[in-house]
């Protein structure tokens, strides 16, 4: 038995010895697989990136895409209530930007609309409205009756260093509002309804004497109250990209001057303040007809980087744009 051992472990011996030893990878084995690994992987990351990359422009691309066609449906319902819409010169009279051969009839103070003189905004689209008023009248009782009034809008072009808008341009809408007559009231504003009074600075433009229509307007006089309200952010996210940029220049606006029918204005916006050097928006204005051709152009970019914001054609799909052209359904006339 003993010996049968002996023998038995001489031959696991003498095979372990026969079998080749293992050893682990080089240093160059090594190398090399690193090297091969990155040659591999680099471009699957960058693909990988340039993947997520591209998702959250698109994905930008379309909230900016939504944003400016829900403003513009907002403009177009609130344009059709118009009774009146400004056009360049009416604007430049309202604002003191027009000499006095050009609105000999306007106020020389040339503060009618807020902000008249800052270059860091400019009112693109101003215009007269007749307003619904809901359950204004009380008629017997607690019988009610609707009522309408006038209201001036103006929409503005906003460009500033502000922290709590983006670092592109923004449009705001600024209003105001007569009040509901009430001969038999005690209120403090005057002859008016409870909670209806009219918004401070309201006047309500005088079509009585001589004149033209556009000319009564363009000489409109706000109240000697100071305004109150304040211009409200309709959308943010606005192309910021100026016309005198040799670089990266606007695109050509779609109602410029060697475009834009007869009967249209200039639009409103191209004037000699500095947001103006820019179409992101603006307006081509037939006050004859009370028409208005309104323009946007958003800029997706800016919801991703700060910098490197401005348009070029390379980069043109992210800086979506919609026009529309919206008539109102009032009108003046005058004797």
């Amino acid at each position: 038995m003993i010996r049968t051992l002996k023998f038995l472990l001489s031959i696991h011996l003498k095979r372990s010895k026969g079998i080749k030893q293992v050893d682990g990878f080089t240093l160059i084995e090594l190398l090399v697989g690193m090297i091969m690994a990155f040659l591999i992987i680099t471009p699957l990351l960058g693909f990988m990136i340039n993947i997520l990359d591209t998702d959250r422009k698109e994905q930008a691309k379309a909230n900016s895409e939504q944003e400016i066609q829900a403003a513009l449906d907002y403009i177009a319902r609130d344009l059709q209530q118009a009774i009146y819409i400004y056009d360049a010169t009416g604007i430049a009279c309202l604002t003191g930007t027009a000499d006095t051969n050009t609105c000999p009839n306007a106020s020389t103070t040339g503060n009618q609309l807020p902000s008249p003189t800052a270059t860091d905004r400019v009112p693109v689209l101003v215009f007269w409205k007749r307003e619904l008023v809901s359950q204004a009248i009380t008629i017997t009782g607690t019988q009610k009756n609707d009522t309408f009034v006038y209201s001036l809008v103006a929409y503005y072009l906003i460009k500033d260093t502000s922290t709590t808008w983006s670092k592109a341009a923004r449009i705001a809408r600024w209003q105001i509002r007569d009040g509901v007559a009430d001969p038999s009231s005690t209120e403090t504003c005057g002859k008016y309804l409870t909670g209806q009074c009219p918004s401070p600075g309201f006047a309500l433009f005088k079509l009585d004497g001589t004149g033209t229509i556009t000319q009564k307007m363009n000489a409109w006089t706000k109240a000697t109250a100071s305004y109150t309200a304040d211009t409200t952010v309709l959308v943010d996210f606005i192309d910021q990209t100026k016309t005198d940029d040799a670089s990266n220049p606007a695109p050509t606006a779609v109602c410029s001057l060697t475009s834009v029918p007869a009967s249209f204005s200039v639009p409103a916006s191209f004037n000699t303040r500095d947001t103006a050097k820019m179409t992101s928006f603006y307006a081509c204005v037939d006050r004859v007809n009370t028409t208005a051709q309104v323009f946007l152009r958003g800029n997706a970019l800016a919801r991703l980087q700060n910098d490197n914001v401005n348009y070029k054609d390379s980069s043109k799909t992210y800086f979506p744009n919609a026009s529309i052209r919206v008539q109102g359904r009032g009108y003046l006339f005058t004797k």
